[in-house]
């Protein structure tokens, strides 16, 4: 009875809050609605263009993602006269209050929205009106709302809960914040303690005293707490540095034009905390989010740029958007900072030194290199902490990439970015923090996060007592900038970590939303190909379309946002991005035509009877077959160069070839297959060894059940026997210099159409993908064993590739099950090897001697229906002599991905002799990655890398007119001047480095 009784008395005492808190406010009067209902939002301006409905709280005013403008009237009874009055307003949606002017001045949040409350309550329902209003004085208040909560859901039927008017009791609101803090404190302390004992009782009368919390009784209860609040920290081991923050997805459970909106909320909400409370330190990411408000928001953009000013608002990251990290190319990536970082330099005058990523799903070993090359030093995340399988062993630590280069991070200790900001809090901190024996600071991010929303009154009244709290370490409010500066002074002391930072979760975003991944793979190579030929379009002559890139690049950015290009974002997300990519598609390639009509123009064609050029934009010589006109011909092409040729060369006759319905033939290999279409044998002529493992079948198209989210595989899906797609009919012929069996399969109720292709002095296997895909939780698959005997493969990634083990020896191998590659994967010994090529996939398992790619899922969620309907792709099989490095695997994986372009020509001219290659290297392990205008001139970019893992000297050939050339970074800042002579270029490489030259053309200032 006695242990029944005090639990009782301690659950009493916590609850007590509660109490207090249902006391803060008096209503005195409700509100008249006036609602503009709309399917879209509209502006202030147009706000009464909508479908007018008078309301009340109960009435349904919307579905999922409507919109309205919502006109709230009324005045203030006699008995608010003299008091403090506030507006409780809760429509069960996101709503943002604008001025008579139209600005937004606060964002709105109905309690029903779901959020996880261990984290805090995401309602924000108090619109403060007066601290001493007058008897009648009129309400007039406009605010715009959207139908769903923070995580883009339809909250209680889209019916108004509240639209009061209310007196605040500002005596009971810092009584409860008071005894809110002091009662969660005693649930971390050690109940032991002679604090804890301190404590209780004073909760306790405080509790007592309250009877009719009249003002008196008010008043005596905070002075039993303040005893307690008072008491100090006396020489604390650690402290922990919080700034505000508000984790905005920029698409995930909702649409762009949503988040638009969730940015004047969470932003104008943040300007008005700002005002009440002067310790408040914010920061926000995404350059993206502040283009928005500055287009949508202009005088909001202006408050926020005097807080940064006044070094209230810090920018945080140097990204475009928070991007994946896993699809995007190493390119994308150096533009994700160079649009990022030179808008925040242009709007704000702060060069950004971090890379701010919390919730990307991984990342990859490239990344510190790319961080350094663009001016960035400090990486924060936590995204580690949600691993399946091992705990990540550090906090504050070096991430040491590919190229040896290292960054100094810090992974959030509290394993969250959506801090309450409470006494649990800052204890799981100082528990968890691992490098505590090193380091005297960690770092807190507190606010509600993920659909915005960020802090409220309540994580600043509890931080504001939690400043030197004895009981708890102490927390002061300052910019992330300002924690790295002090935790760098320790940096011989940390540990280190060398590689990528694998995410043992969410690996099914390597193929979820195929089409996205596609479109992103296509558009990435097209503008490699713009901005090349564009550079030398413009020494002819041609004005660089620099706007217009700018604004398709940026946009291209967008999408790579971690919720967008990974899959995990709501169906209206990539109808509109589909859309979007299809139009900016058809603008770089309109733009390319331009830009190679004018090259044509300036190379000698005469004497030919039907003249075409073929142009090659990668940096090494090509010899391929294409096809113009029905008529084939062989192509040999200067490095990032061109070649004339003369259509009535083609050729016709390859006797080598052979194409049977279970045979395939060339110069180089001998490919046989079964009845069901499976590939059983392929066999290398040339160096006489096979490649399928003896008695296994290989491209066998491979369903498993898949009944995971967007998000993820389940483990374990292999061991399970798979279904196939069953072969329907096979046509075998000949196309020039190709080999083709065509063969067509069916599944339930799903189609595949496959080209399996070999072409005259290739040893790549191409098959070309034609699928109408339309099931439900299944995964498409394909395999490859592989008669090879190795225990890592490789894989290529952003400026580079990684080792990854396909064996499961430890348990870190073991949660590696589903992995990453950009354009192959390969696995090796020491004579031989075969690589698996791709033109838009990034799932890969690699299990022994088995090479197995992703090819397309059905998950149900967020999506519905996800990727069924047509899918086009191909996957290459390229077996070689040697690894992959003796073997050109890179190169033939460039070349998948980046097909000659060739351009017919009207009418033979004759000009002054081009030279037919404009860049070169003479070395097969540095690879030219881009070329393209300098931002800010006509000066031109040449980025580079090694990609073998190995250091070199290479001589760059520029047939340019050269007139100075620098060493630059990423965002194109000169580092040192570089000599040379007769147009070449020395250069030293270590592995795996990037290296950007910027060269200064004759005539250029």
């Amino acid at each position: 009875m006695i242990i029944n009784y005090l639990e009782e008395r301690l659950n009493n005492i916590l609850s007590f809050k509660d109490a207090i808190n249902s006391q803060i406010y008096t209503t005195i009067g409700h509100l008249e609605i006036e609602a503009y209902l709309s399917k879209e939002p509209l502006s202030y301006q147009d706000r009464t263009k909508g479908e007018k409905r008078k309301l009340r709280p109960g009435d349904k005013w919307g579905d999922l993602f409507d919109c309205s403008w919502f006109h709230f009237t009324g005045s203030i009874p006699p008995q608010g006269s003299g008091k403090h009055i506030v507006l409780l307003i809760d429509v069960n949606g996101e709503a943002c209050v604008f001025d008579e002017s139209g600005n937004p001045i606060r964002g709105l949040t109905n309690g029903s929205s779901v959020f996880e409350r261990k984290d805090g309550s995401p309602c924000k329902k108090v619109l403060q009106f007066n601290e001493s209003a007058k008897s009648g004085e009129i309400i007039n208040i406009w605010a715009d709302a959207g139908c769903n909560d923070l995580f883009g859901k339809l909250s209680e039927d889209g019916r108004i809960a509240q639209a009061d008017i209310a007196i605040c009791n500002d005596n009971i609101r810092s009584l409860y914040y008071d005894y809110w803090t002091l009662s969660e404190l005693s649930l971390v302390i050690d109940k032991d303690s002679a604090r804890y004992a301190k404590i209780m009782p004073a909760l306790y009368n405080a509790m007592q005293t309250l009877q009719s919390f009249t003002d008196e009784e008010v008043e005596i209860a905070r002075k039993i707490l303040a005893v307690e609040l008072d008491r100090k920290n006396s020489d604390p081991c650690l402290a922990i540095s919080a700034v505000g923050n508000a984790h905005i997805d920029l698409a995930w459970l909702w649409p762009i034009r949503e988040t638009i909106r969730k940015a004047a909320r969470t932003f104008s909400t943040t300007i008005d905390l700002m005002d009440n409370y002067p310790d408040y330190k914010f920061g926000a990411s995404q350059a993206q989010l502040y283009l928005w408000v500055k287009k949508h928001y202009p005088v909001l953009y202006k408050r926020i740029k005097e807080k940064i000013k006044q070094r209230r608002w810090e920018l945080h990251g140097g990204m475009w958007v928070e991007a994946d990290a896993n699809v995007p190319c190493g390119e994308s990536f150096i533009r994700q900072f160079l649009y990022g970082k030179r808008f925040f330099k242009d709007e704000f005058g702060i060069d950004v030194k971090s890379l701010w990523l919390p919730d990307t799903f991984g990342y990859p070993a490239a990344l510190p290199q790319i961080m350094k090359t663009c001016g960035a030093d400090y990486f924060v995340t936590q995204k580690l902490s949600w691993n399946s399988v091992n705990k990540f062993p550090h906090h504050t630590f070096y991430w040491h990439g590919i190229d040896s280069t290292a960054v100094l991070t810090h992974m959030l200790p509290e394993e969250t970015y959506n801090s309450h900001a409470g006494p649990r809090a800052i204890s799981k901190i100082e528990k968890k923090y691992a490098q505590k024996d090193i380091s005297d600071r960690a770092l807190l991010l507190f606010g509600i996060g993920n659909g915005g929303g960020g802090p409220d009154e309540a994580h600043l009244e509890q931080l504001e007592r939690l400043k030197n709290l004895n009981g708890v370490v102490p927390v002061e409010q300052e910019f992330s900038s300002k924690f790295f500066k002090r935790i760098d002074k320790d940096n011989i002391n940390y540990p280190r970590w060398q590689g990528e930072l694998y995410l043992e979760k969410h690996q099914g975003t390597l193929t979820t939303q195929a089409r996205n991944k596609k479109y992103n793979r296509l558009i990435e190579k097209k503008l490699h190909d713009l901005e090349f030929l564009s550079c030398i379009a413009n020494i002819y002559g041609l004005n660089y379309p620099q706007k217009q890139i700018d604004e398709i690049w940026q946009e291209v950015l967008l999408y790579q946002f971690h919720d967008i290009l990974p899959g995990s974002s709501i169906n209206r997300v990539y109808d509109e991005s589909t859309e979007r990519y299809e139009i900016m598609l058809d603008e770089v390639t309109q733009m390319t035509e331009t830009a190679l009509e004018s090259i044509c123009q300036n190379i000698d064609t005469s004497g030919m009877k039907e003249p075409a050029i073929i142009f090659n934009t990668l940096s090494w010589n090509r010899s391929e077959w294409l096809k113009i006109d029905n008529r084939w011909f062989k192509a040999e092409v200067d490095s990032m160069g061109f070649a004339a040729v003369d259509l009535t060369d083609a050729l016709h006759t390859f006797p080598e070839l052979k194409a049977q319905k279970q045979l395939l033939e060339n110069d180089k290999l001998r490919l046989q297959f079964a009845d069901d279409g499976s590939l059983i044998s392929v066999r290398d002529k040339v160096n006489n060894f096979e490649c399928i493992k003896q008695g296994k079948k290989a491209n066998v198209l491979k369903v498993y059940t898949d009944k995971a989210d967007a998000w993820e595989i389940p483990y374990g899906y292999w061991e399970l026997p798979p279904e196939t797609f069953k072969l329907q009919n096979v046509n075998a012929y000949l196309d020039g210099p190709r080999a083709v069996i065509e063969q067509t399969y069916n599944y339930n109720l799903s189609t595949i159409m496959q080209q399996v292709v070999l072409t005259t002095g290739s040893s790549r296997i191409d098959f070309i993908t034609e699928a109408d895909w339309n099931e439900t939780h299944k995964m498409l698959r394909t395999d490859f064993p592989i008669d090879i005997f190795t225990d890592y493969a490789t894989c290529d990634i952003q400026f580079g590739s990684v080792r990854r083990p396909t064996h499961t020896n430890t348990s870190w191998d073991k949660a590696k099950y589903e992995i990453c590659a950009h354009k192959f994967i390969d696995i090796s010994q020491t004579d031989r090897g075969v690589s698996l090529l791709n033109d838009c996939k990034y799932g890969f398992r690699v299990a022994d001697n088995i090479l197995d790619i992703n090819l397309l899922r059905s998950s149900q969620m967020p999506g519905v229906g996800i990727d069924r309907g047509k899918h086009q792709f191909t996957y290459s099989l390229y077996p070689h002599t040697g690894n992959h490095i003796d073997g050109n695997t890179a190169r033939r994986a460039y070349e998948l991905n980046a097909p000659l372009l060739a351009k017919k020509i009207s009418q033979p001219k004759q000009t002054a002799a081009s030279p037919s290659s404009f860049l070169s290297i003479d070395s097969e392990a540095v690879i030219i990655e881009t070329v393209k205008k300098t931002q800010d001139s006509n000066d031109i970019i040449i980025r580079t890398y090694e990609n073998t893992g190995a250091g070199c000297y290479v001589i760059l050939k520029a047939n340019l007119p050269l007139k100075k050339v620098w060493l630059s970074d990423g965002m194109e800042n000169k580092i040192q001047n570089i000599d040379f002579e007769n147009n070449e270029i020395a250069l030293s490489f270590r592995p795996w480095e990037i290296k950007t030259i910027k060269i200064v053309l004759q005539g250029n200032k």
